[in-house]
């Protein structure tokens, strides 16, 4: 059962009277405005978006604070999440449409000669994440405080984001993203709860008094974690959550000898050292310096995060800490916070726990997720880096090891193959820490997320853990919050919704299946809209194109779209060759019952990766081309939109008629963006993979352009791939290489795709990307014949949303509540005179 708890400058003259709630709003904007900020009317319009941030601030601090003091109260179990990352995007927007007061904020503003989509735009995308794992994060604490549970997400205040991407002559360059130079208005000090965390320095073992043999972590070089708090309103509940994200700082500002001295630079080094830790999002880990700034991070934020947990639990007794805490590992990256619990249990003074009640405490209280199925993309660190930064939690990891491989032989007696395999430190030249077994070996609960993705972890990559303790694993599929991705994102659609299945359904995305019956019945009128509406979305992404690239989108055309981080297991090299294809179509005259197309594809390759770096200059060539022959005309355009992001997100997916979901089977573990398009009306191609199976599951074959081989297909055809043997029997595919390889795309940087070139052809290419080229082909005719059938692609495009229900995050957090977290939702009653 939920509990509750109880509880004149700048304006212009002969202003018509407003609604009290807009008097109240416009008021507070020209006091802060004036009194906070010393600015007035005609000032830039960053002003105006920092006063408005702060006047609807106020309007959450009252429940914000109601909320805390009701989760400190004893006997509330509570979540921590943590994550490396939260992609939030802007907050503006997202608090008005929760708190209900956009309608009164844009009224206010009229008085100030602006518009509220005006003061949104100059909001930064919040730089605290950077692709699906930050989104889901974001997407998770939204749901947790729209179903009332008492979640806290801990996370890193970056003061750069991952970076600015702007292309020049077809290349990726990377910019900084110093999203905070105008501050964040959002966020709240709290340096009163500043923890202190460890690197470097030795152990010491002692006895005590008592016979104890502990250890001491000394000689150590201290950072200090200073705590930032940023609400999270839940939907019309007054639930405020909170996201605390850390910021390191020096123990001591500056060495005032060496400054005296004339040192300057010694004399800041430590406060510079210190405050690194959270400068970047990601930093290119590619050299030593960078791999010893990420793990610096992650036990930065996981040590600072338990430090701050035990903290409130202060008085109570550690015995019963699991029975009021549950710790959420978002993927592999805070992972070290099992061994990091156990320190504390174990080396804290006022602990001192033995090992095996800090164990039964720590493993009882840890639950991990897994995020993907590539081998190289799993935590592994060198022992020598651990060594030098870690050496306490190193003891501790070689502690765990000792007692679980001590397990493993009990239980298989003369498997020295699956001692080696499953030990947390890899052997070789330079041993290596296993951060992923760490987290499996550590938790009560491991998960997927996603079936598909499920099922190979236990069957491929954790066979042995699965074999070991099949208790552990479970599946939570991921999902996207309704409220940006569908009412925020598309209001005119969200609007018919609220106007045909009454309001609501925000919070009840399992209401749209009744939309199903307008698909199949023919109801004339409301398709009409529906169509309207994506045509007017299409209008707002040709706009946003426009100002972007250049290029003309023609909104009439099939909006078919890939964004997403640049990698070659998510194949936008499919795409482009595909794009090769339809151009080789129109320059030999194969035009007929021809389907009008814009091609967008968007996403950031990471610094280091050369070859994703690549494939965005061949993308952009390609575009170069093709929107310059004037054969092609209007029939096909092509764009790379840059510095793709959350904002850019929600007026592409409400524009998207085709959702590019082309990964290689049994590599995208779940993927979100095609939850976002389906949830919208688009309709997916896409692989058996990931999340793309259950869409397909929920939406039906009919309503889905599946192709290409299957995990098991690609498995077993590794070993025997021959690249050459689809080329030789595909004219298609040989035209569109013979281009590559004669420099169509590249005349005066001749040679600049071989590498690609040798990639595909190579027998070892691990994503197989010709093997699914001519299935991508004929599944993309099959698009061309819907799309040329009006009111077929509109029932596919009702039916897609009403079938995306089972995406909200909603359901999702609601199974990670039922199946492993057991938290009790809470509600909020306040008298109403006080939600103002």
């Amino acid at each position: 059962m939920a509990e509750q708890i109880t509880s004149e400058a700048c304006v212009l003259p002969n202003m018509p009277t407003l609604p009290s709630q807009a008097d109240d709003i416009g008021h507070d904007i020209g006091r802060y405005l004036e009194y906070h900020l010393g600015r007035f009317l005609g000032c830039n319009n960053i002003y105006l978006f920092e006063a408005m941030s702060y006047t609807v601030r106020d309007r959450i601090m009252s429940d914000w604070r109601n909320t805390w003091c009701l989760y400190r109260r004893n006997g509330i179990r509570k979540a921590h999440y943590l994550s490396l990352e939260y992609l939030i995007g802007r907050s503006l927007g997202n608090h008005l449409h929760n708190l209900d007061i956009e309608a009164p904020v844009d009224e206010a503003l009229k008085r100030f000669a602006i518009s509220l989509e005006e003061v949104e735009e100059v909001e930064p995308d919040a730089g605290l994440g950077n692709g699906g794992l930050g989104r889901l994060a974001a997407c998770f604490l939204d749901s947790c405080a729209t179903l009332g549970l008492p979640v806290t997400g801990y996370g890193l205040r970056y003061e750069y984001g991952m970076f600015h991407q702007h292309i020049e002559n077809g290349y990726q360059v990377e910019d900084p993203d110093h999203w905070m130079r105008d501050g964040h208005p959002w966020e709240v000090e709290r340096p009163e709860y500043t923890q202190r965390v460890r690197f470097g320095g030795h152990t010491e073992h002692f006895t005590d008094p008592r016979g104890r043999n502990l250890v001491r972590w000394a000689g150590t070089d201290d950072v200090l974690a200073v705590p930032y708090d940023v609400p999270v309103t839940g939907y019309r509940n007054r639930i405020v959550n909170t996201l605390r994200l850390w910021s390191a700082s020096a123990t001591d500002e500056f060495d005032l000898h060496d400054f005296n001295a004339g040192d300057y630079a010694d004399a800041v080094a430590s406060k510079n050292r210190a405050e690194n830790i959270t400068m970047v999002l990601y930093p290119n880990d590619s050299n030593e310096n960078g791999k010893e700034l990420r793990l610096r991070q992650q036990y930065f934020l996981s040590s600072a995060s338990l430090q701050d947990a035990f903290r409130q639990w202060a008085d109570q007794p550690l015995s019963a800490f699991p029975e009021g805490n549950i710790f959420q590992l978002n993927d592999t990256h805070p992972s070290i916070a099992i061994a990091e619990m156990m320190r504390i249990l174990l080396d804290d003074p006022d602990k001192r726990l033995p090992w095996d009640q800090a164990w039964d405490i720590t493993s009882r209280c840890m639950a991990y997720t897994n995020h993907t199925l590539l081998p190289e993309a799993l935590e592994r660190w060198p022992v020598r880096l651990f060594e030098q930064l870690l050496p306490r939690p190193l003891e501790i990891i070689y502690e765990i090891n000792a007692r679980f491989l001590s397990q493993v032989r009990q239980r298989w007696p003369g498997d020295n193959d699956r001692v080696r395999r499953m030990s947390l430190i890899e052997e070789g030249p330079e041993p290596q820490i296993r951060m992923a077994w760490l987290a499996i070996v550590g938790s009560s609960s491991v998960n997927g997320v996603a079936a598909l993705h499920s099922e190979l972890l236990k069957a491929g990559l954790f066979k042995d853990f699965y074999e070991m303790w099949p208790q552990k694993f479970n599946n939570k599929t991921n999902g996207v919050t309704p409220r940006r991705w569908l009412s925020m994102a598309n209001p005119e659609l969200a609007q018919l919704l609220t106007e045909k299945l009454g309001d609501g359904w925000q919070a009840d995305l399992d209401r749209l299946t009744a939309m199903r019956p307008w698909a199949e019945n023919g109801d004339v009128e409301f398709q009409a809209r529906w169509r309207q509406i994506r045509y007017n979305n299409k209008q707002r992404l040709a706009e946003l194109v426009k100002h972007y690239t250049g290029v003309t989108f023609n909104p009439s055309a099939l909006f078919d779209i890939q964004v997403k981080r640049i990698h070659e297991y998510k194949r936008q090299l499919l795409n482009a060759l595909h794009v090769i294809h339809l151009y080789n179509r129109i320059r030999n005259g194969d035009t007929e019952d021809w389907v009008n197309r814009c091609v967008l594809i968007g996403g950031k390759a990471a610094p280091g990766y050369q070859r994703a770096k690549e494939i965005i200059k061949l993308i952009n060539n390609i575009a170069s081309v093709v929107n310059n022959d004037p054969a092609v005309g209007d029939r096909l355009k092509v764009v790379f939109l840059p510095n793709y992001g959350v904002s850019k997100m929600m007026k592409i997916c409400p524009a998207a008629d085709l959702s590019e979901q082309i990964s290689t089977a049994g590599k995208e573990a779940s993927g979100t963006g095609n939850m976002k398009f389906m949830m919208n009306g688009a309709i997916t191609i896409g692989t058996y993979d990931g999340a793309n199976i259950e869409i397909m599951e929920a939406v039906g074959e009919d309503n889905f352009f599946l192709f290409g081989l299957r995990a098991e297909e690609v498995e077993a055809l590794r070993g025997n791939y021959n690249p050459q043997a689809y080329i030789d029997r595909d004219q298609d595919l040989a035209k569109i290489l013979w281009l590559l390889e004669n420099d169509h795309f590249s005349g005066v940087e001749p040679g600049l795709f071989r590498g690609i070139l040798d990639a595909l052809k190579s027998p070892h290419d691990p994503w197989m990307t010709l093997a699914d080229f001519r299935s991508y082909v004929d599944a993309q005719r099959r698009v061309e014949q819907a799309w040329r059938d009006e009111q077929c692609w509109t029932r596919m495009s009702i039916r897609n949303c009403a079938a995306s229900g089972n995406f909200s995050t909603d359901r999702t957090i609601s199974e990670y509540n039922n199946d492993i977290w057991q938290l009790t939702p809470v509600t909020a009653a306040f008298d109403n005179a006080d939600s103002t």
